[in-house]
């Protein structure tokens, strides 16, 4: 299995080299060069098994030969254990035919912990293996943030570099970044907000001195191995509600498009999916380009659900790449537009974008109504996020086609919003009933790269 670049000047790569990079040297993402599908009868053997067994199914064609099957096998264990809930990602109903995906029962509570536990243990693998030591650099609105210093806290292998705009995350969000004392895990509150961080990361993998300087790797949604470990609870709730006799469709909150573009992937490998909805908040950049085709950036507006904060959805152009027939050229032209705001989707691409995805958009009084409803008349609390999608799904889905809706987030991440809407207060599990009372470690940092730069290497030094 090789792995090419979204804008086709990179060399392609093996599965752990691709993993390693994070993002390409041409500024690209790396995609699987082929998508393996799966057969029917394979896909129907899923059904029964546990989520670890559906998880090396789905992902082993993918790995190529750069971890054994007894391996893979081991690694998948280790990033499962630690989950509270013996399904990993249990199916609750909402209503008729709308089903809600829980994706909050791992270590910090939201649906990153899917991917990021799993790519823990696989750096840890892999750098151990080859003798090597990195330096991962994260950006996050929130949830990536938390998952990835839970998921590498105390590692040999790595040291972690964590920026989310001061500010602008949850007081769990920050305080599940800031309280691990592990030398190895760094906070970082950036003045700005998420599209800064990101930009700041994008830069510094794009400063190749100091990229090959300090080893750098990342572990957002640019990184492959994350889009690949989410696309595996697509196949676990579809093959639970009869897939593949039963086609089924899925509406994913989302800001940075890597969650669904994993429900994508899983279309593409056979799992028999009619519709992914595209759920935003007001900040709804997603939603307006796959309504009018114009992808142009507007002002970051902080809402409750800070995670879909984004004006730049980077996933989304491993979206555009197949739009555009794998061109990598036009890839190329259309992120130099982005540079200047904006750029408009050509027909032809926008047809292929539609043939998969629909879209929506929640204002936050809908938000705030659509949690209060989920409380008082399905019986669930959710979280900002996950009222995104409800009420878009409701909004949009088929009743002919059973409707499952991505919870993204526990909702004590957003207590504030949550009772604001419900007048019920949610609480942290036992395990972090004192996440509250633990110090805090953070540094705040001016958005300015050269600052970041000498930073990270200064930590990495002492």
């Amino acid at each position: 299995m090789k792995y090419i670049s979204t804008r086709g000047r990179a060399p392609e790569l093996s599965f752990e080299e691709a993993m390693l990079s994070g993002l390409a040297r041409d500024g690209g993402l790396y995609v699987p060069a082929e998508i393996p599908r799966m057969a029917e009868a394979d896909i129907a053997a899923l059904a029964g098994l546990s989520y670890e067994e559906t998880a090396f199914r789905v992902m082993r064609p993918f790995v190529g030969d750069s971890f054994t099957d007894e391996a893979f096998s081991d690694i998948i264990a280790r990033a499962y254990a630690g989950f509270g809930h013996a399904a990993r990602a249990p199916l609750v109903q909402l209503a008729p035919g709308h089903f809600l995906l829980e994706l909050f029962h791992g270590p910090t509570l939201a649906f990153k912990d899917f991917a990021m536990q799993l790519i823990g243990q696989l750096f840890e693998d892999a750098l151990t293996r080859r003798g090597e030591r990195v330096t991962i650099v994260g950006a996050t609105s929130g949830d990536t943030g938390s998952a990835a210093i839970e998921a590498f806290r105390g590692l040999d292998a790595v040291d972690v570099f964590i920026l989310f705009p001061h500010g602008r995350v949850s007081e769990v969000q920050r305080r599940q970044m800031t309280t691990p004392s592990e030398a190895n895990v760094h906070a970082l509150a950036l003045n700005g907000n998420f599209d800064d961080c990101q930009a700041r990361l994008k830069d510094m993998f794009n400063h190749f001195d100091f990229r090959d300087e300090v080893r750098l790797a990342g572990v957002n949604s640019i990184n492959w191995a994350r889009v690949l470990a989410q696309v595996v609870y697509y196949f676990s709730a579809a093959v639970s509600l009869g897939a593949p006799q039963r086609r089924v469709s899925f509406t994913v909150p989302t800001g940075n498009f890597g969650d669904v573009f994993a429900g994508y992937i899983a279309k593409r490998m056979g799992l028999p999916i009619d519709r992914l909805v595209v759920a935003t908040n007001q900040n709804d950049i997603l939603h307006r380009c796959l309504t009018s085709g114009a992808y142009e950036k507007d002002t970051v507006h902080a809402s409750m659900s800070p995670s879909m904060d984004i004006q730049v959805s980077s996933n989304f152009e491993r979206a555009l790449f197949d739009a555009y027939d794998r061109d990598g050229n036009a890839i190329s032209l259309l992120m130099e537009e982005l540079r200047e705001g904006g750029f408009k989707v050509s027909q032809g691409a926008m047809e292929r974008l539609r043939e998969h995805f629909d879209s929506g958009s929640a204002s936050e009084e809908e938000t705030l109504a659509t949690i209060a409803r989920a409380q008082t008349t399905m019986g669930q609390l959710i979280c900002p996020h996950t009222a995104c999608g409800v009420k878009v799904a409701e909004d949009l889905r088929d009743p002919a086609t059973p409707m499952i809706t991505l919870a993204t987030a526990h909702p004590a991440k957003f207590p504030d919003a949550v009772e604001k809407a419900s007048g019920l207060r949610p609480g942290l599990p036992q395990r972090m009933a004192d996440l509250y009372e633990r110090p805090e470690r953070v540094t705040r940092v001016p958005n300015d790269l050269d600052a970041l730069e000498t930073h990270i290497r200064e930590k990495i030094a002492s």
